[in-house]
């Protein structure tokens, strides 16, 4: 059964009598349940929701032709009570209304980041960095989630804020892994009612049962620390003169109003909130990948032994000389993507679509995941397989994944050029230095589970592995650099 009898909206799962599809709607893996979806109703899906429509796109067509070619009108975001509003993300580039001050937000990320060369100008910083989290690794391998996160943040605190991390305790990395689990824990699929129901934000904090409000409360004061702490921390450094350069400190040197201040503020927190986390998910899933995929890593560590040798690390200038790393990245980027739902978009007035009338104010979403997981376009698409994205004598590339993964449209992700280079430096340098394997417990081969959290950021969950450096020489290399 199907809402086919409503002529106006797509097909999609029959809902009931004034709640729709409320229970129709995953809790976990979403991604997963709407591509099945796809296969009984087609590429165009439609469910409603206590009055609220959703529109899934299960196809990369329709998802180009709406908000690539028809972005003027599906760039917004919807409005998520808890999270935007009472929490204070929708100040955050991510979940920012499609107007006037985003697009002043996105500007100020041009003369940085707009383009791959723009990106050149931090690669001292990037592979000061990657050694620094090779170092991190090598001394508390057991704890590589969070050395991954430690060193993200520290890189994007470095880029954004000219800001060196203490290796312990450091009151700016506890701010911003505070704000992004809150920011995980508020976007959890169906986590609130309100986000359903927004009339329910005016109920009192300290009602009995409202303490879903009381920590959006404190996640909102989570969110104004991750945004003034390191902006003060830069106004300082710069009353000082002593300001490293920075994101913050080339647009904070320009004459500026106050409301100019705020926007750089803000536009620096995005950097520094959604940057370090997604990041994260990407490099655990590079080292989930390595650990059940052994003869992939080998591969990689024979070209990089071969084209740079055995005796320092690779730069970012070898970058094009390394294909297959390169493929490898963008398997990683693929195989399960960081956003697997891209970001919902908000319609913001009636449009006519394929014999279908979507009504101003449908939350449209697309299914990255089913994208890029699609046989049409990879083959064995479950498999990780670099080699896919390189040519041959019988075949093309297969389509490059950075441009579904971050993004479309007025919203692609306008730090998508420095993730890019942050996470092939992560790699890269990983390969050269480290053996990944699965771990052994008493003889015993310890198998990974490939799963993952089920956020609007989808991170692995916990699995076991084993991370050595590959030879004395390498460690001794790695070792030579000092922490802070």
């Amino acid at each position: 059964m199907s809402h086919k009898g409503s002529s106006t909206l797509p097909p999609g799962p029959k809902g009931l009598p004034f709640i729709g599809n409320l229970f129709d709607m995953p809790l976990d893996y979403p991604w997963k349940t709407f591509a099945k979806w796809g296969e009984e109703y087609g590429d165009l899906v439609s469910v409603k929701v206590l009055g609220q429509t959703y529109v899934v796109l299960n196809s990369l067509e329709h998802t180009i032709e709406l908000f690539e070619k028809r972005g003027a009108i599906y760039s917004d975001r919807p409005s998520l009570t808890v999270c935007g509003e009472i929490a204070g993300w929708e100040r955050t580039i991510i979940l920012s209304h499609y107007d006037e001050r985003l697009r002043s937000l996105r500007r100020l990320f041009t003369p940085l980041f707009g383009t791959r060369k723009n990106v050149e100008q931090f690669v001292h910083v990037l592979e000061e960095q990657s050694h620094h989290f090779l170092l991190r690794v090598l001394n508390n391998p057991k704890d590589l989630e969070g050395q991954v996160r430690k060193s993200a943040a520290a890189l994007i605190l470095a880029i954004s804020h000219g800001y060196r991390i203490r290796e312990e305790d450091d009151h700016l990395v506890t701010i911003s892994r505070r704000a992004n689990d809150d920011f995980a824990a508020l976007t959890l699929p169906g986590a609130f009612a309100a986000d359903l129901v927004p009339t329910l934000k005016h109920v009192p904090a300290w009602f009995p049962g409202a303490g879903w409000k009381r920590y959006a409360q404190v996640a909102r004061e989570n969110v104004r620390a991750m945004h003034d702490a390191p902006h003060e921390y830069v106004k300082e450094q710069m009353a000082k003169g002593t300001a490293t350069p920075s994101f913050v400190s080339l647009h904070m040197s320009e004459c500026i109003t106050d409301e100019r201040e705020t926007l750089i503020k803000d536009a620096a927190g995005s950097i520094y909130g959604a940057g370090s986390d997604t990041t994260v998910s990407a490099i655990c899933t590079f080292f989930l990948a390595m650990t059940c995929y052994p003869e992939v890593q080998k591969i990689a560590q024979r070209e990089i032994d071969t084209v740079i040798g055995t005796d320092c690390l690779p730069c970012y200038a070898d970058r094009d000389r390394l294909p297959y790393v390169n493929a490898l990245m963008l398997e990683v980027i693929r195989w399960h993507p960081v956003a697997p739902l891209g970001g919902y978009r908000r319609l913001t007035q009636d449009d006519v679509y394929k014999g279908y009338t979507f009504p101003e104010g449908t939350y449209v979403v697309p299914n990255v995941w089913k994208f890029l997981h699609d046989p049409e376009t990879y083959a064995d698409p479950f498999q990780f397989n670099p080699g896919r994205f390189l040519p041959s004598h019988d075949r093309n590339p297969e389509m490059d994944p950075r441009s579904l993964a971050f993004g479309f449209g007025r919203r692609m992700c306008p730090g998508s050029n420095f993730a890019d280079a942050s996470i092939f430096m992560s790699i890269v340098r990983s390969l050269a230095a480290f053996d990944i394997s699965k771990l052994v417990v008493n003889g015993r081969i310890v198998e990974p589970a490939q799963e993952y959290s089920s956020g609007v950021v989808s991170h692995p969950k916990s699995f076991p592995l084993s991370v050595t450096p590959r030879s004395p020489k390498m460690e001794a290399l790695i070792r030579a650099i000092q922490l802070y």
